[in-house]
Parts: structure tokens; sequence; C-alpha cells
């Protein structure tokens, strides 16, 4: 989910035919039943292929362990966030959605564009990425220095 910024319910149905390996693609359907693309790492990519090894769904990539043709249910992955949140001591306010506000931050601070963001997240508006754009402490430091050198003279 954090790897390309996906929402708990795109991560569960995510079937197979999802990952373009040719391409090093994912492609995600999104809320409105939108489609978008988001590039694929080697090491998500190999992450990926791991996981369907355990399994080998013909159709999902998080299948239910029952055996039935389906995708995980959300309150299974839910479960399996909060153990794993749990053991990693970090508290409740730290959700599945923390992990795309993460993807979007860290991609921010990293001074790619906003508008490849929301591609990326798959927002129609600009205005739902901008929620991303708070001042962190990197950005903060960058801010400061350019500041610095542009008033430098000044004074």
């Amino acid at each position: 989910m954090y790897a390309c910024g996906l929402r708990l319910g795109e991560a569960i149905s995510l079937p197979v035919s999802a990952v373009d390996s040719k391409q090093m693609l994912l492609h995600i359907i999104g809320k409105g039943n939108k489609e978008r693309v988001v590039p694929l790492s080697e090491p998500v990519l190999q992450m990926l292929r791991e996981l369907w090894k355990t399994h080998r769904s013909p159709k999902w990539l998080f299948p239910r362990r029952n055996g039935t043709p389906q995708h995980v249910a959300r309150t299974t992955m839910r479960k399996v966030f909060n153990n794993a949140r749990h053991e990693c001591l970090f508290d409740d306010k730290f959700t599945t959605h923390t992990l795309r506000h993460s993807f979007a931050t860290h991609l921010l601070e990293r001074r790619v564009d906003i508008r490849i963001v929301q591609i990326l997240l798959g927002h129609a508006s600009l205005k739902s990425t901008q929620i991303y754009t708070h001042l962190t402490e990197p950005l903060r430091k960058d801010l400061r220095q350019l500041l610095g050198e542009f008033f430098q003279d000044l004074f």
C-alpha cells in the first residue's frame, strides 16, 4: 500500500492481471471505478512475485485463505495491519490511510511535482492532493535556507 500509494480497498482487490511486469506498471481501479497506472520498482515487483508464490491464486494478489475464489476481506486486512502496527508499537492514529499519506508526503519532500503525485494517487482534483503539502521538517528546513539566500543581500 505504501509503495504505490494505495487505499485499503484498492490493495485488497488487486487482481494478478494488474501487474504488468514487462512495463513495470501496476494498474489500479480506484474510486469511482477509475483506472490509474503507477510505476512499479524492481523491489516491489519482486515482493509481489514472492507473495504470489505463497498462494499461486490465478486471480487475486491477496486471495482469501479459505480457498474461495475471492480477494481477502477488508476486515481481515485491517486485523493484519492492526497486528503489525501493534508489533511496531505504533498507536491507533497510524492507519492504513497513513501509508498513503506518507507515500504522498515523501514524494513531495523529494520534490516530485504535485501534479505527478495527484496522478499517482488518482485524485480528480488538485485540491485533494494539496492536503499533503503541509510543511514537514525537511521542507521547512529547505524553505528557511531558500528564504535566507533570498534575503541575504537585502539587509
